[in-house]
């Protein structure tokens, strides 16, 4: 069960500077980063850095129901070789993303910005009930995931991976279906890539973004997402493990 959160105020988003940043400094406590996403902020950094603060603009989001699913893809689903699960390896799901999806006991990836010590703050924020992972399975083996932060009607996207083709996206279009029937507004994407436009995210003005996000209650952590992911997903044609 969640203490209530001590909420952390942030220099105004306006002023960032023009890549989108906007502090240095602070912690990584669970008060701090509840109240950065609420915020429309986010930490990102090296290890070799102090703790970075951002809030970009434009800002990518993908709306749910709008996730794009290619021809390659939907046979990929059809075909039934995966399945999905949500919160059930979570632990497993960061240190994949830290790994880029290389196997566990495998060197550390250079310049990998989830550090030990964002990976602590994400697992805590995770028993907490903030933070919710997306797991795909192949033969009982790991071979896809996301994980990121829910808030009133937003999923904040932090990271994803794949050990096998198409792996990732799976769980996405997963994830989305669930969003979608579930009431959610966004996915916040944070920055813009090819890979992600390909998948139907978009920009929007960061006052846009900030408008979506403005009534999310931080002292209310959904920890029903993974029941509610397993109510809803006999209504998809992806199957959960």
């Amino acid at each position: 069960m969640s203490n209530e959160i001590d909420f952390i105020q942030f220099p105004s988003v306006s002023k960032t500077n023009e890549d989108g940043l906007l502090a240095m400094g602070g912690d990584l406590n669970v008060d701090t980063l509840v109240s950065a996403y609420a915020q429309g902020i986010f930490p990102w950094y090296n290890d070799d850095q102090p703790i970075l603060w951002w809030s970009p603009n434009p800002r990518m989001v993908l709306y749910p129901s709008q996730v794009k699913v290619s021809r390659s893809l939907s046979k990929t689903i059809k075909k039934m070789q995966f399945t999905v699960s949500c919160d059930a390896a979570f632990s497993d799901v960061i240190s994949a993303c830290a790994l880029r999806g290389q196997q566990a006991g495998s060197e550390p990836v250079e310049g990998t910005w989830i550090t030990d010590d964002m990976a602590r703050a994400y697992l805590e924020l995770h028993e907490q009930g903030y933070a919710h992972s997306i797991e795909v399975w192949s033969d009982d083996k790991l071979v896809g995931g996301l994980y990121g932060i829910v808030l009133g009607t937003a999923f904040f996207g932090e990271s994803m991976f794949s050990r096998v083709s198409n792996a990732s996206k799976v769980g996405l279009v997963a994830l989305c279906r669930h969003l979608s029937v579930s009431g959610f507004d966004i996915i916040d994407c944070q920055v813009a890539s090819d890979h992600l436009f390909s998948l139907g995210a978009v920009e929007i003005d960061r006052e846009r973004f900030l408008k979506i996000i403005q009534n999310a209650d931080i002292n209310q952590p959904n920890l029903n997402f993974s029941k509610s992911f397993e109510h809803t997903s006999a209504e998809n044609v992806i199957s959960n493990k």
